[in-house]
């Protein structure tokens, strides 16, 4: 089995090596079966091409496609600039592609799509994430139920469907929760690899990133625990097993 190439963003090294754990874990992948790349502290090395992957699969972050450049970190620019320079080839050439909440709108952005705070954002916590028509049949979503619980927290949304793109799964608060651009090129508002202990780390550790007010740490870390979030991580390793 070719490599999966996993791109991560998290300056934080602790969410950053237990995000890419769960990447492992949930996907069912080995650490010899991939590659990782920190975007915050390193670069894309020279000449990577994708397409030389079983598949891509880019984790979450606390940047926002959508911030205006002046209010970029240089890191936070760096990534989204790295990340961005793949997505050509990756839709072009339909490259296998994962992006979890960043990517998605990594993804619409390149598309063409409005990427932004106007509308749809949603507040730490777990929706349930319903099946359109399209995504009943799509083979990422094989063996989920047609409506399901994930976790999200996230400040920009996708505003509009981009063109040509099918739409897989909508909540109520976000109608943009996963989409597919042609048939191998997938990303989802959620995180597929998060559990309630992945996401009690995060809520500790971005605690003070403006997601929610610190106050409300300890009253959403007994929210992920007395959630049922069981189903998305299917996700990653329906992914895993149709391309590796």
């Amino acid at each position: 089995m070719s490599r999966f190439l996993i791109l991560q963003l998290r300056p934080e090294a602790e969410a950053s090596d237990d995000e890419f754990a769960a990447f492992l874990r949930k996907g069912g992948l080995a650490p010899g079966q991939v590659h990782r790349i920190r975007l915050d502290c390193e670069d894309l090395p020279e000449g990577l091409d994708p397409r030389d992957y079983a598949g891509v699969i880019v984790g979450g972050g606390p940047g926002c496609v959508s911030d205006p450049p002046d209010q970029k970190s240089a890191v936070e620019a760096r990534i989204e600039s790295a990340c961005l320079s793949l997505m050509p080839a990756i839709t072009r050439d339909d490259v296998p592609f994962l992006g979890c909440c960043y990517g998605i709108g990594i993804l619409a952005h390149h598309l063409g799509a409005e990427v932004s705070k106007a509308r749809y954002g949603e507040p730490v916590s777990h929706v349930t994430c319903t099946r359109t028509r399209e995504g009943a049949a799509d083979p990422l979503l094989d063996g989920l139920p047609d409506r399901f619980d994930a976790f999200v927290g996230h400040k920009e949304a996708v505003q509009h469907l981009p063109a040509g793109a099918a739409h897989l799964l909508h909540s109520g608060p976000c109608p943009f929760q996963m989409i597919r651009h042609g048939q191998n090129v997938y990303a989802t508002q959620f995180h597929p690899e998060a559990d309630a202990a992945g996401f009690e780390t995060r809520i500790r550790i971005y605690r003070h990133k403006g997601y929610f007010d610190p106050s409300e740490a300890d009253a959403l870390i007994d929210m992920c625990r007395a959630a049922d979030v069981t189903w998305p991580e299917r996700i990653l390793r329906n992914f895993v097993t149709r391309f590796g």
